[in-house]
């Protein structure tokens, strides 16, 4: 559609006149010592609806940007879907499709679970964990079920995946598990695994840290957009740049090699708050 890449030409080549995502990624880049060197997008088209003269249509942007930071380049990827209305070939209304919380009927906090002795520890994968994080990271593992809000159900595959056992199984509220028919809310909310990992003390657990910096692949970040105290997002840290800072993958606007801060994300507020945890410690 011709007319949604001259959209796209637009808004990335033009000089902006409000604040928006792509100027604080911009400024981002620069406060990193970082180039942006060339943007690729596809659009994938997946739902039309017609009112009289109107279309509204429905798509998903992939973007791929190359980035160079002093000798480095490597790519970033995110897939997010959008919206907009088409009128005598003309775009209005375009918008990112916002996501319904998945906190709306979660608990604050999951309990854990005593377990045996011997699953107190376990030997923690993070090649494994990554390895997942890169496979999945714009796609869905049929063995488990897709969320909407889709995030903490993808950071708790990758730990699954780099040998985080399984606690628990009947209680919601109690545990970090999943199974065909159910699963524990730590297992697919964002403020329920931030909880669980900070209390945990044996099988899958999490060692809070002070800074990104003292993160390594396999780890996880928790934010809090609004700064209120609820968690609304996990990722899983797959890499680090020059400076030591981390890249992460994600779910729900599909992520990969992003940078941590989440600073270009709509979600983004002033007031935004992280916790950052070692797996595995």
């Amino acid at each position: 559609m011709d007319i949604l890449v001259n959209f796209w030409e637009d808004f990335f080549q033009k000089e902006q006149q409000e604040e928006n995502w792509w100027t604080r990624k911009k400024v981002l880049c620069q406060r990193r010592n970082v180039s942006i060197v060339r943007i690729q997008g596809e659009g994938h088209l997946y739902q039309e609806l017609r009112y009289g003269n109107t279309k509204q249509i429905d798509y998903v942007l992939h973007l791929k940007i190359l980035m160079k930071q002093a000798d480095n380049f490597y790519f970033e990827e995110q897939s997010i879907p959008y919206q907009f209305q088409l009128e005598n070939d003309t775009i209005s209304n375009h918008k990112e499709l916002s996501i319904v919380s998945e906190q709306a009927t979660s608990p604050v906090k999951s309990e854990m679970l005593e377990r045996n002795v011997d699953e107190s520890r376990f030997g923690y994968d993070r090649l494994a964990a990554v390895k997942y994080a890169n496979h999945w990271w714009n796609s869905y593992n049929p063995a488990y079920r897709k969320f909407d809000v889709d995030c903490t159900n993808y950071v708790s595959q990758c730990l699954h995946a780099g040998g985080a056992p399984m606690t628990g199984g009947q209680d919601r509220s109690k545990g970090w598990w999943y199974n065909s028919a159910s699963w524990s809310f730590s297992w697919a909310v964002a403020h329920s695994l931030r909880w669980y990992l900070s209390g945990s003390t044996s099988g899958l657990k999490g060692k809070e840290m002070e800074a990104a910096t003292d993160l390594i692949p396999g780890d996880v970040i928790c934010y809090d957009f609004q700064g209120n105290g609820r968690f609304d997002h996990n990722t899983i840290v797959v890499a680090k740049d020059g400076n030591g800072e981390p890249f992460v993958n994600a779910h729900t606007s599909n992520s990969r090699n992003r940078y941590w801060s989440y600073e270009d994300s709509t979600a983004y507020t002033p007031n935004i708050a992280y916790k950052f945890f070692r797996i595995g410690e």
